[in-house]
């Protein structure tokens, strides 16, 4: 960070920490807040501060929470007989974008990636078989990516669930609303075919 004052360096070296923060945009933040009123900085850095602080995982599903249970589970209207397995708390923040999930989740908090020497004791695959002996759950909906260590672990979810009498779901994946054919990759096209439903 050639020609910056130390402080300025130092700001555009933390923010170039967070994800999809490159070198440039770093230091475009760095100037920005150098440019800010003090009162401003001290606001930005205590909201998040306390923030974090704050932040706790649902005792319930292991989403984000303020308090024991997140508002998903702590409402009663949600509790539907279906829960949606997830990656991690950003996934379960995209499905509520919707507005048309009215079922419970649990988040896994990472994926199977044998590569990795993530196995299904690194991830809460128990905390959910568990959650399955004490609620009455009709359907396991698996809403993990569809990439290999996604599609790994509903694979193995829906073969560890059979046996349970449980009623297991994938999401379906395809092609785009909007997106061409043509340009669709032969993996998004299967998925595409073998999602299809009647009309």
């Amino acid at each position: 960070m050639d020609g910056q004052i130390e402080p300025i360096s130092t700001m555009a070296i933390e923010l170039g920490k967070l994800p999809g923060i490159g070198h440039k945009t770093a230091q475009r933040l760095a100037y920005h807040v150098a440019s800010m009123p003090l009162d401003s900085v001290r606001s930005l850095a205590v909201a998040l501060w306390e923030g974090r602080k704050a932040i706790r995982f649902c005792s319930v599903c292991g989403n984000y929470a303020s308090g024991d249970l997140c508002a998903v589970c702590a409402s009663p209207a949600r509790h539907n007989g279906q829960i949606c397995v997830v990656r991690d708390p950003r996934d379960v923040a995209a499905i509520e974008r919707m507005h048309d999930y009215t079922g419970l989740y649990h988040v896994l908090h990472g994926t199977l990636s044998p590569m990795n020497g993530i196995g299904p004791d690194d991830i809460h695959i128990k905390e959910l078989l568990t959650r399955l002996e004490t609620e009455e759950v009709q359907e396991i909906i698996l809403a993990t990516n569809p990439d290999v260590e996604g599609e790994a672990t509903a694979s193995y979810l829906a073969r560890t669930l059979k046996p349970l009498g449980v009623r297991c779901t994938r999401i379906a994946h395809g092609v785009p609303v909007g997106g061409d054919l043509e340009y669709t990759d032969e993996v998004t096209l299967s998925k595409a075919l073998e999602g299809r439903r009647e009309l």
